[in-house]
């Protein structure tokens, strides 16, 4: 009887934590495109994404497997004097990796591969060079939050076949607990995300082509804070196309 009675307490609690990051989350997203659309332009964008997890704490990647994946979404490009430019955007964006042991005719072999995808906020610095066709180079920070994605594995144990195909599990975190994450377990993968960007390309009056690099410096695991399974961490290069409107 006390658990039927706690039961819907604790999640009412649940949900409270779940309505309390999301409106954050609505909130600094609708600060952005409100600052996006008093810029000079806005960017559709959208492209293809070349992603890996690092497995080593110095950051490299090794044996890890490249994920394709893609992007799609908007940027403003708000000019700060005549050569700097500040970028903020929001970006529904494919990572993850593939990971493997052996080979598909061996009696014995393991493929996994994690597909998570997160909306993403950029917010860039840019410097462009002058003319009506321009070359840029920028950086900055981003934050993401985990919304979907699955893991896939498959492999073969002395001759028999098996496989399988599930939803991520994101962990409940809210970021501003800053020494607590909610919903932590194992094979739970972090909500929130964060790292460094690297923008560089071109641009005419109507077309923005960009190549970028973004540096996670979140481990992935839910769970301690322990320096000891903080490897994991992404790695995405992305090449995209940009209409300016």
């Amino acid at each position: 009887m006390i658990k039927q009675v706690g039961k819907p307490f604790v999640l009412r609690g649940i949900n409270q934590i779940c309505i309390i990051m999301k409106t954050k989350f609505i909130a600094f997203v609708s600060a952005l495109l409100v600052i996006s659309s008093a810029s000079q332009a806005q960017i559709l964008k959208g492209g293809v994404n070349f992603a890996n997890i690092s497995i080593n704490n110095d950051g490299d990647v090794d044996d890890n497997k490249v994920l394709s994946s893609f992007q799609v979404g908007i940027s403003g490009d708000i000019k700060i004097v005549s050569f700097l430019y500040f970028q903020p955007g929001v970006y529904f964006t494919g990572k993850g990796s593939k990971t493997q042991s052996g080979e598909t005719t061996d009696a014995t072999y393991y493929r996994a591969t994690t597909n998570p995808y997160y909306v993403e906020i950029p917010a860039n610095f840019v410097l462009k060079t002058p003319g009506a066709v321009k070359f840029f180079a920028g950086a900055g920070p981003y934050i993401a939050i985990g919304v979907a994605g699955k893991n896939k594995v498959e492999g073969k144990f002395l001759g028999t076949s098996f496989n399988s195909e599930d939803k991520i599990e994101w962990s409940d975190d809210d970021p501003t607990t800053l020494n607590y994450e909610e919903g932590a377990g194992y094979g739970i993968l972090k909500r929130f995300d964060y790292g460094l960007n690297g923008i560089a390309g071109i641009e005419t009056k109507n077309l923005v082509l960009s190549a970028n690099y973004g540096y996670g410096l979140a481990k992935l695991q839910s769970g301690s804070n322990s320096s000891d399974d903080d490897k994991n961490k992404h790695r995405v290069f992305s090449v995209t196309v940009g209409i300016k409107f």
